[in-house]
């Protein structure tokens, strides 16, 4: 049975649809945060929850706070950019890059890895334990970027809540850990701190992707979940973006939920290692 028509329903998501880009503008021209070409099926989301958050009704209601209460707009920005992530996430990724990327780094006598989009930092330290447990420590260079700078910030506190041990000591041991995942963090009351030595080799940094240019010559760039909210046009930019960054061999880890594609723009330019853990290495010969 067709459902009548509801002009009132339609109306009021065109209205939000409007908000949507209203609300990106006065973000972009107030701040200088431009999610212009973020998907607008995520964006709106994130919005949408923005308004139960705020406690107000309609999305356009959020215009005058990120126009007026700039106080806020650290907040409005940290949760339309930080993807859920957790330490050792997809434990097979890090158990491929441990058992087969990490032999290959090994070979060259200094190892730069980039962690683009690097959130609240579970992967930062999910790496920098890989690479303790490797003997690569002191051979690598850890460049973690966001252009969220609450984000970063959080990064660098390695605070996280201990609730999410069970999940994290799993994923630890499925990803071929070679200790207790106790032996890298403290834990007090309701939450565990990583430890310090950790961050030795790693250095946090400012980076937009959408506007920022090549941050450094890297052997290993992981960017894992982040593409997904960008729109098609964008996703070739970073990606030629990421080719550009790499030595010739070089690794590029993408989340589960993306992939180089054939009609990539770089397409050519990278040698697949694993579908499905979304692993690729630009080529050596420069093709």
């Amino acid at each position: 049975m067709i459902k009548p028509r509801d002009p009132d329903a339609e109306a009021a998501l065109e209205a939000d649809d409007i908000a949507l880009e209203v609300f990106i503008h006065a973000l972009k021209l107030r701040h200088g945060y431009d999610f212009s070409e973020y998907s607008r099926a995520s964006l709106k989301r994130r919005a949408l929850e923005l308004t139960r958050k705020f406690g107000v009704e309609r999305l356009g209601d959020l215009i005058p706070s990120t126009l007026y209460e700039p106080a806020l707009v650290r907040e409005i920005v940290s949760h339309l950019s930080v993807p859920v992530s957790s330490l050792f996430r997809d434990p097979e990724v890090f158990l491929r890059l441990r058992e087969e990327v990490l032999p290959m780094l090994a070979s060259w006598p200094r190892i730069n890895i980039w962690l683009a989009g690097c959130a609240y930092g579970e992967e930062v330290y999910s790496l920098a334990i890989m690479l303790a447990e490797a003997g690569l420590t002191q051979r690598s260079q850890i460049y973690a970027t966001d252009f969220n700078d609450y984000a970063l910030e959080r990064a660098a506190e390695g605070i996280f809540n201990r609730q999410n041990l069970p999940e994290y000591r799993r994923n630890y041991m499925e990803s071929g850990g070679q200790a207790r995942l106790s032996d890298y963090y403290h834990a007090r009351y309701e939450l565990m701190r990583m430890r310090r030595e950790l961050l030795e080799r790693v250095v946090f940094a400012h980076h937009n992707l959408v506007t920022d240019g090549v941050f450094a010559e890297a052997h290993l760039i992981m960017c894992r979940n982040v593409l997904i909210y960008f729109t098609q046009p964008l996703k070739d930019r970073v990606l030629e973006l990421f080719a550009d960054s790499l030595v010739r061999g070089g690794f590029l880890v993408l989340g589960n939920k993306e992939a180089l594609s054939a009609t990539s723009p770089v397409a050519d330019r990278f040698e697949l290692v694993s579908a499905t853990d979304r692993i690729y290495r630009l080529k050596r010969d420069g093709v």
